[in-house]
C-alpha cells in the first residue's frame, strides 16, 4: 500500500477518534483509541516501538519511541498539546531519520477540528 493511501486512512481513522473523544485528554487515551481504529480498518500497526540511536559503531537503547508505526511505512507521532511546537516537528523527523522511514504524521489531539492538529512531513 502507498504512503498516501495509507495517511488518508490513518487521518480518517483519527477524525474519528476525534469525533468521538474531543480535545481535552492524554496522549496516551488517544494512542490507544487510535490504534484500535487503525487495526479495525485492515491496516497493520506496531505500537509504541522501540528506536534505537546508532551512534558510529554503538547501538544506543535511549528510550525512544515512535507511537505507532503503520504498515512499516508512516510514523504516527500523538500530542495532545496547546499548540504543536517546532520541538516536535523534530521530534518527527528525527524520528523519520532514524527509523528510515519517509512519512510522518504529527497529530495534536487538542484542537477543536483535528485537521487544524495535523502536519504531515516527507523526507
Amino acid at each position: 500500500m502507498i504512503e498516501n493511501l495509507i495517511t488518508e486512512r490513518i487521518i480518517g481513522c483519527a477524525i474519528e477518534v476525534h469525533k468521538q473523544l474531543g480535545p481535552g485528554l492524554l496522549e496516551s487515551a488517544y494512542e490507544e483509541c487510535l490504534y484500535y481504529e487503525l487495526i479495525n480498518s485492515g491496516l497493520k500497526v506496531k505500537k509504541q516501538l522501540a528506536l534505537p540511536l546508532v551512534y558510529k559503531e554503538i547501538k544506543l537503547e535511549a528510550g525512544y519511541r515512535i507511537d505507532l508505526l503503520v504498515e512499516d511505512k508512516v510514523i504516527v507521532e500523538i500530542k495532545s498539546v496547546d499548540a504543536l511546537a517546532e520541538i516536535h516537528k523534530a521530534q518527527l523527523m528525527t524520528y523519520m531519520k532514524l527509523a528510515n522511514i519517509k512519512v510522518g504524521l504529527l497529530m495534536n489531539f487538542n484542537v477543536t477540528k483535528l485537521k487544524d492538529g495535523i502536519v504531515r512531513w516527507i523526507i
